[in-house]
């Protein structure tokens, strides 16, 4: 059941009045009729509209504003996301609200997005992992709202503006397989992630084009902890592996840590390659080879797109925008080597699993 709250739009179609008339009822009464205030009250009262009285007051003497609903800012992408839009949106005078719910449910979305209503916000960027049901219903239920979201499956039918994960995903493969690996480890981001489910597809089909189905995936949460970890999964699974795919940067970061706990270098180097091209990336030892994808660039596309939604009549033609990623090559891929001895690989790792 919708728990939407009624909005000023709502009110005047049952009513049968204009928004305008709707905000003098509730601004300045003794300029409408007493017949069509008590039609525009009996309007409020059916649909149980509570009006914002801080957004009334403030009506008219502060910028025009944007929504962004985003996913924690402690991780790289999210943050570099949320910097970009809030930059661009400024460019074109207008303020960005941001909320970070704590869960990705129905309730606590539609909740934010009453706030922002509330707050006469009239477009929304949401920038967290949705199901293509959940999107599309909150889209269905919020038709006053221009949204657009940057994280949902590719079938989902609703505005977009998303990276192509198959051009650099599909890159780091085959980079790796001109190199002479055929023992792969895949650390993907969190299920739950749109993004990492990608990512991993992307992988997989790139893989089995080449023949290969024997490859190890491990799931990470994102953070450089989770690489570590997962590491040693990985190489226990599979001790000849050769090359690891990360879905991002953080966890690289870790997944080379404990490599390099594990000795895994010189003859016995594993190939790494991250994703997003964080400005640290460059400084991992050794320097990261990783997809590049262009934060500033999505998020001046997100508010050209959600503006361009909102100036659009009642029901908006839907629109989706693909951004291309990139492979930079770096020093953490090598050679496949040949001489690789799996069986002092195998005993480092125990010693290390008995340590922990």
């Amino acid at each position: 059941m919708s728990t939407r709250q009624a909005t000023l739009n709502d009110v005047a179609r049952e009513a049968g009045v204009s928004q305008q008339t709707v905000s003098r009822v509730l601004n300045s009464p003794d300029l409408v009729s007493s017949r069509t205030r008590e039609k525009v009250l009996h309007a409020m009262n059916v649909l149980h509209y509570v009006p914002n009285r801080s957004a009334q007051l403030l009506a008219g003497k502060t910028m025009p504003a944007l929504g962004l609903i985003t996913s924690s800012l402690t991780y790289h992408a999210p943050s570099q996301i949320a910097a970009a839009i809030k930059s661009h949106a400024e460019e074109q005078q207008l303020q960005v609200s941001v909320a970070m719910p704590k869960g990705a449910e129905y309730e606590a979305l539609q909740a934010v997005l009453n706030e922002f209503r509330a707050q006469n916000i009239r477009g929304v960027i949401a920038n967290l992992p949705l199901e293509s049901t959940l999107a599309e219903q909150l889209a269905r239920e919020n038709d006053d709202l221009a949204c657009l979201f940057l994280d949902v499956p590719p079938e989902t039918d609703v505005s977009c503006v998303r990276f192509d994960h198959q051009d650099g995903s599909g890159a780091c493969v085959k980079h790796l397989w001109e190199l002479g690996h055929r023992q792969f480890g895949l650390l993907a981001g969190p299920a739950e992630s749109i993004s990492a489910r990608l990512r991993l597809g992307c992988w997989r089909e790139t893989l089995h084009q080449f023949g290969v189905s024997n490859a190890i995936t491990a799931w990470g949460d994102w953070s450089a902890s989770s690489g570590w970890a997962k590491t040693f999964e990985l190489i226990h699974a599979n001790p000849r592996i050769s090359a690891i795919i990360v879905a991002n940067d953080q966890m690289a970061l870790g997944v080379l840590s404990a490599l390099a706990q594990l000795k895994r270098s010189g003859a016995n180097a594993v190939s790494v390659t991250g994703y997003d091209d964080t400005a640290d990336s460059l400084f991992f030892q050794p320097a990261l080879t990783t997809v590049a994808q262009d934060f500033d660039l999505l998020g001046k596309r997100a508010v050209e797109i959600v503006t361009s939604l909102m100036a659009q009549s009642s029901s908006p033609q839907k629109i989706l925008k693909l951004l291309p990623t990139r492979l930079i090559i770096r020093e953490s891929t090598y050679p496949f080597p040949h001489n690789e001895t799996p069986t002092d690989i195998v005993a480092q790792l125990k010693l290390l699993i008995n340590q922990l």
